[in-house]
C-alpha cells in the first residue's frame, strides 16, 4: 500500500481538463502528465482510424437491417482507444453498450462485438478469453460488477486493475454512488472512467448535476478525481495510464472524467435534432480526435501519405469483414431458448420446449404442402 497522503489538494481535479495536444495539433506540455512517445501515438492513431470506420460501418448495417441497434461512439474514439491501450494483459475492462470500439481494441473481433447489438441471446465473445466483461445495457450496473471483480482480485493477490467505463448519465444512478463508495472505503484497484458526452439521451448535463464537474464527485468518496480533454488521445492515454498505475501500486481507485461529445444520435432510434442545435454539433467537428492526432503526427514527421493509405486500407478490410460476417445468415437452434436457462432443465422449461417443437413441426408440415393440397 502506498504512503501517499490524500489531501483536499490531491483529491480535487483541475479547473480545466488536462490537454497535451490542442485541436490544431500543436503540443501543450504538462508538468505532471507526460506526452506519450510517437510510436505509441501512431498506434493510437491507427486505432482511431479503425474505430471510426467500425462506427460508420456499424451505423450503415443498422440501416440495412443487419443490426438491431448501434450506439455510435463517433467522435469519442479517443476515449475508446485509450481505454483499451492503457490496460495490461491481466487487467479487465467493464464496458457499456457504447464501448464497442474499446471492446474490439482488447482483441474481440468486430463481428463478435456486434452479436449482442444484432439481437442475439449472448454477448458474442468469451469474457475470460479477452478479459472484457459483457457490454452492459442498463446504466451503471457494470460499475458494481467491476468493483466486486476488482475486490476479488485483490483478495487473491492478483496484479489486476479493472477499468470501468460509463457515461455522464450513469452518474445519476444509485449504482454509481454505491460503486465509488465501496471502492474507496476498501481501496479497490479500479479506475472509473466517465465519458461525459454532454447528453444522457436527450437530457443535457446541466439537468443531471450541479457539481463543478463530474470529476469533483470523487472528493466526496475520498478518491482523486481528474478531468481530461476526451478528444485528445495523448492526454487520455497519459491521465488514464497514471490512474491505472496508481491502482496497481495499491493506492486505490480514481475517477477520470473525459470531456467529449456524442457527434451522432444516441442510437438509430433517437432524433437528436429535437434537443440540440446543429451549430453545437458543428462546433465539435473542429475538435475531432482523428484530425488532431493526424496534425500532430504529421508535424513531427511520424505520419506520411503512404502510412496513412496503409492504415485506411486496413480499416477498410476490417469494415469489409464486418459486413460479410453480419450479412451471413446464422443457423439458429430454437432449443437454445431453453438450453442455457438453468444447469438442469426444469420440467416447466422442458414442457415449453416440447410445445415449441410441436409447433415448429406443424409449421414445417404446413409449408411442405401446396395451397391445393398437393406436395410442392
Amino acid at each position: 500500500m502506498s504512503n501517499r497522503v490524500l489531501t483536499p489538494e490531491t483529491l480535487l481535479p483541475r479547473d480545466e481538463p488536462v490537454r497535451l495536444i490542442a485541436p490544431d495539433g500543436t503540443a501543450e506540455p504538462d508538468q505532471h502528465y507526460p506526452m506519450p512517445d510517437l510510436e505509441h501515438l501512431r498506434d493510437a492513431y491507427r486505432a482511431l482510424v479503425e474505430g471510426r470506420r467500425i462506427n460508420d460501418q456499424a451505423s450503415a448495417l443498422v440501416r440495412q437491417g443487419r443490426l438491431a441497434v448501434y450506439p455510435s461512439s463517433h467522435g469519442q474514439e479517443a476515449c475508446q482507444v485509450a481505454a483499451s491501450l492503457v490496460l495490461g494483459e491481466r487487467d479487465w475492462l467493464f464496458p457499456t453498450y457504447r464501448d464497442s470500439v474499446a471492446v474490439i481494441g482488447r482483441g474481440v473481433s468486430p463481428a463478435d462485438a456486434m452479436v449482442l447489438l444484432a439481437g442475439d441471446w449472448h454477448s458474442g465473445y468469451d469474457p475470460t478469453e479477452h478479459r472484457v466483461a459483457p457490454q452492459a445495457t442498463p446504466l451503471a450496473t457494470q460499475l458494481l460488477h467491476a468493483v466486486g471483480f476488482a475486490q476479488a482480485a485483490k483478495y487473491r493477490g492478483e496484479d489486476t486493475v479493472v477499468l470501468a467505463l460509463c457515461g455522464d448519465g450513469a452518474t445519476s444512478e444509485g449504482d454509481f454512488h454505491e460503486a465509488l463508495n465501496f471502492a474507496a472505503v476498501f481501496g479497490v484497484p479500479v479506475v472509473f472512467f466517465v465519458q461525459n458526452n454532454e447528453f444522457a439521451i436527450s437530457v443535457p448535463l446541466s439537468r443531471q448535476s450541479a457539481a463543478p464537474s463530474l470529476a469533483h464527485k470523487a472528493v466526496g468518496y475520498g478518491m482523486p478525481g481528474q478531468r481530461v480533454d476526451g478528444n485528445d488521445v495523448a492526454a487520455v492515454l497519459s491521465v488514464l495510464g497514471d490512474a491505472v498505475d496508481r491502482a496497481r501500486a495499491g493506492e486505490g481507485p480514481s475517477l477520470i472524467e473525459a470531456h467529449t461529445y456524442r457527434m451522432q444520435a444516441h442510437t438509430n432510434a433517437d432524433d437528436d435534432t429535437r434537443y440540440r442545435e446543429r451549430a453545437e454539433v458543428q462546433a465539435w467537428i473542429e475538435r475531432d480526435p482523428l484530425a488532431r492526432m493526424r496534425a500532430y503526427l504529421t508535424a513531427h514527421d511520424a505520419l506520411d501519405t503512404a502510412t496513412e493509405d496503409r492504415i485506411a486500407a486496413d480499416a477498410e478490410r476490417i469494415a469489409a469483414d464486418l459486413r460479410a460476417a453480419l450479412n451471413a445468415d446464422t443457423d439458429l437452434d430454437p432449443e437454445d431458448l431453453f438450453r442455457f436457462v438453468t444447469t438442469d432443465r426444469t420440467p416447466q422449461l422442458d414442457e415449453q420446449w416440447q410445445m415449441l417443437r410441436d409447433e415448429i413441426a406443424r409449421g414445417a408440415a404446413s409449408d411442405a404442402v401446396s395451397p391445393t393440397g398437393g406436395s410442392r
